[in-house]
């Protein structure tokens, strides 16, 4: 695997933790979904296999669609107080792991000179159950990883606050968020 595809997994599996804590249920299931849908555009790019969004759709629903326990981590957050935040933690962590196994079972397929349009449904489910596992360590590991001044999601999260006011350019913002997952 090449730094580049690296580099495109790290970073959405770091959004996807982000977004796995907005505390609005299925608010944060659409946000992950949308940051899978991009890095799978990401991915396509870089090896060179065509992309439209509804083969993105399919691959994504098709590995991903067994959201019963993302569903059930959004309901523990309608409890009042706690649930939100024990609701948050596993979410986050689920969204980054489901990102991580996603980008992996898709680099695989591609490495392989695979398309959306040839890919085997069972065998792809079988190595992104087996991803999600490994998954769950990264995006744990990643979520509690603290740099030099502070989390790297916050870090992240300022640089495109930043770029999204037009204080930095959009080459600026990629060099930061370079720097940020290369200390991960």
């Amino acid at each position: 695997m090449s730094k580049e595809t690296e580099r495109i997994i790290n970073e959405h599996i770091l959004w996807s933790i982000g977004a796995g804590l907005v505390p609005v249920p299925l608010l944060d299931i659409a946000a992950v979904s949308a940051i899978q849908l991009d890095m799978l555009k990401q991915l396509c790019t870089n090896y060179g296999v065509p992309y439209t969004e509804s083969e993105g759709k399919v691959f994504l629903s098709a590995l991903t669609g067994s959201i019963a326990a993302k569903i059930a981590a959004n309901a523990i957050k309608l409890i009042p107080g706690i649930g939100s935040v024990i609701g948050g933690i596993s979410m986050s962590v689920l969204s980054g792991a489901s990102t991580y196994a996603l980008g992996q079972v898709a680099v695989g397929h591609f490495e392989g000179k695979g398309t959306f349009a040839n890919f085997d449904l069972e065998k792809a489910k079988r190595a992104f159950d087996a991803e999600l596992e490994k998954g769950k360590e990264v995006a744990a590991r990643m979520k509690n990883h603290k740099g030099a001044s502070g989390d790297v999601f916050e870090k992240l999260e300022k640089a495109k606050a930043l770029r999204d006011k037009g204080v930095i350019s959009e080459d600026d913002f990629e060099a930061i968020k370079r720097r940020h997952l290369d200390e991960m």
